[in-house]
């Protein structure tokens, strides 16, 4: 995914769902890293990063 995606994708869950977006985003990694499916694990893990920036130091 590229990176221009990443954060369109991003700024579509943090703005429908707030801070709970990168509990969704991890979920979805997790879903994708037991299904064996490691690129798109990686491309949510990514989303769930630039969640974490928009959502600032205290999301944590």
């Amino acid at each position: 995914m590229r990176a221009v995606d990443v954060q369109e994708q991003a700024r579509k869950m943090f703005a429908a769902k707030g801070g709970m977006a990168i509990a969704e985003a991890a979920q979805m990694a997790v879903r994708r890293e037991r299904d064996g499916r490691k690129e798109e694990a990686r491309d949510w893990r990514r989303i769930e990063a630039a969640l974490s920036l928009m959502a600032g130091p205290r999301a944590k």
